[in-house]
């Protein structure tokens, strides 16, 4: 009985001895433990009192839900709460699988639009086109729907789905069947002239190594002895896959990227694990303004390695780290634990969101505050702006104007108006002419598309504080003759930038007829920055000199 105490006792004591070392751990890791248990405390009794006193009705799950979103506004955009809705989404999307209709869509407020049917998938195969509107899905109109309409589209394979859409201007009704939707990371490859294989990598899911490398393979067994990875317009994805991926390319053991954080766990050396199909070949990589985060890791790792020459214009400059956190009732806190570098030391983000304008915005870091690295040959490289490519081609970089017309649709809906004007058997004869350009500038007059310059900020600006000052009504002349300027400006600035808005307006338009395969089909004789690679590849002595070997 004695000895049965003196075990109850040491094992009590034992448990606060724990406790103890825990509870000083957690303080020493964040000091200010006392300040977020008063805090949560606050949070916590004023979202009681809300809900049992506010005048009206409220839903305390919505309220919940836009605390935590006004919480995390002023942190950078990519720590976010996913519900559980949002957390099965995410896996779908590192999966590379889903059950759906088989189209890429866009939801807005009261309609669906279809932006890319994908070629022999169910709404392909009921005639869904891009461009079509979506108004009813089943028995729900759309406009009456509160909740994320997308969400209807998706259910169990081999269910069936009535949809309602109008399509330039008709209204008509098809039924399709649900089923598995293979999201494939390389959706092309092919051997180019002079034996270069090309490769489109659009997503860092986790079938991304095992598809590159398999299209990697059948290229080099095929005659290949060059190779063009095209990660233009690549969001990311899984950082695995992005070590994975050079690791193709590089041997085994080489550091691809380091994650350094204020909090210890998170500071990590990420290396080649595997034995490489080939680190000999020439390899150039692609990107652009939309090549993000693992595309980022993937080409700056490759050019500070003097793996590969990068070709394109610069990448869009994410160099913040995520990983989800499991919350309550299957919610997720994807939060950023860290900043990646490359192996050089660099690190490539482009917004301070930590600095902010007095509008509010992230500070974009100024080129002049860009630092000096060196690659492993001896090149010079820079952080702070995302990776610059060792050849900048000029019809790769997306101007204020151009990202302003993609971001209206304006891009999107001229291409759908243009396939319901014209036929076309072959991509081979198409040619996006002066007189379809100019037929383009009378259809953004048409649509009212607005595009506000910094110019047309600051002016307005100004016209507000004259306003407060009683002084605008002599100004008022002056300044709407400075408008009708602008506007005249504005019309040549899209004069000027024809090359670049042609491209698009071209691969927009061919997808319409030819899906993404026919489009690949086309870029690879005609678009620039293909060119541009396939240049550098058949000049060896341009390509090692380059990379200085």
């Amino acid at each position: 009985m004695y000895s049965i105490k003196i075990k109850t006792m040491k094992k009590k004591l034992l448990f606060s001895a724990l406790a103890g070392i825990i509870f000083f751990t957690t303080v020493s890791f964040k000091n200010d433990f006392f300040e977020i248990a008063k805090q949560i405390e606050i949070f916590t009794t004023m979202y009681k009192e809300l809900n049992m006193n506010y005048v009206d009705e409220v839903t305390p799950a919505t309220l919940m839900d836009k605390a935590i979103k006004g919480m995390l506004e002023d942190l950078d955009p990519y720590t976010v709460y996913w519900n559980e809705q949002e957390v099965e989404d995410a896996r779908i999307r590192n999966s590379g699988t889903y059950t759906g209709i088989g189209a890429s869509v866009k939801t807005l407020k009261d309609k669906i639009i279809i932006m890319e049917p994908f070629k022999g998938y169910p709404a392909d195969e009921a005639g869904l086109k891009a461009g079509d509107e979506i108004i009813k899905v089943g028995n729900t109109t759309l406009a009456d729907f509160d909740d994320d309409a997308g969400e209807l589209l998706k259910g169990a394979a081999g269910s069936s789905v009535s949809l309602t859409y109008n399509r330039q201007g008709k209204t008509q009704t098809t039924t399709l069947n649900r089923r598995k939707v293979d999201v494939k990371a390389v959706p092309y490859y092919k051997l180019l002239d002079d034996n270069i294989g090309y490769i489109v990598l659009q997503k860092f899911n986790r079938k991304t190594t095992l598809e590159t490398k398999a299209a990697l393979l059948d290229l080099k067994e095929q005659g290949a002895n060059k190779i063009i990875l095209d990660l233009r317009g690549n969001p990311g994805g899984l950082l695995n896959e992005a070590i994975s991926i050079v690791n193709l390319f590089v041997p085994k053991g080489e550091v691809i990227t380091t994650t350094k954080s204020s909090i210890e766990k998170y500071n990590k050396v990420y290396k080649t694990k595997n034995e490489p199909v080939d680190t000999e070949i020439p390899l150039v990589v692609l990107v652009n303004g939309r090549s993000a985060s693992a595309s980022e890791i993937v080409s700056g790792g490759l050019q500070d390695l003097d793996r590969a020459v990068v070709v394109g214009a610069r990448s869009f400059g994410k160099g913040l780290v995520q990983r989800p956190k499991k919350l309550t009732y299957g919610t997720q806190l994807k939060v950023t634990i860290s900043r990646y570098y490359t192996p050089s030391g660099r690190c490539i983000q482009a917004l301070d969101y930590w600095n902010r304008d007095e509008n509010g915005d992230p500070v974009r870091v100024d080129a002049k505050e860009y630092n000096k690295y060196t690659t492993k040959g001896g090149r010079t490289v820079y952080d702070g702006g995302g990776i610059l490519p060792d050849i900048e081609v000029e019809t790769a970089v997306f101007s204020p104007i151009t990202t302003a017309l993609l971001k209206d649709q304006a891009i999107f809906d001229y291409a759908t108006e243009y396939h319901y004007n014209n036929q076309m058997a072959d991509w081979k004869g198409f040619e996006f002419k002066d007189s379809d350009f100019r037929n383009f500038l009378d259809f953004l007059k048409r649509k009212g598309f607005s595009y506000e310059t910094e110019t047309e900020k600051e002016f307005a600006e100004a016209l507000r504080s004259a306003e407060d000052e009683d002084i605008a009504k002599e100004i008022s002349g002056d300044y709407e003759a400075l408008m009708q300027s602008i506007d005249a400006a504005k019309e040549k600035k899209l004069v000027a930038k024809k090359a670049e808005i042609k491209s698009l307006l071209s691969d927009e338009i061919l997808k319409r007829y030819f899906y993404k395969e026919g489009l690949y089909d086309y870029q690879v004789v005609n678009n620039p920055e293909i060119l541009a690679g396939i240049d550098v590849l058949t000049n060896e002595n341009k390509y090692k000199k380059i990379l200085k070997k």
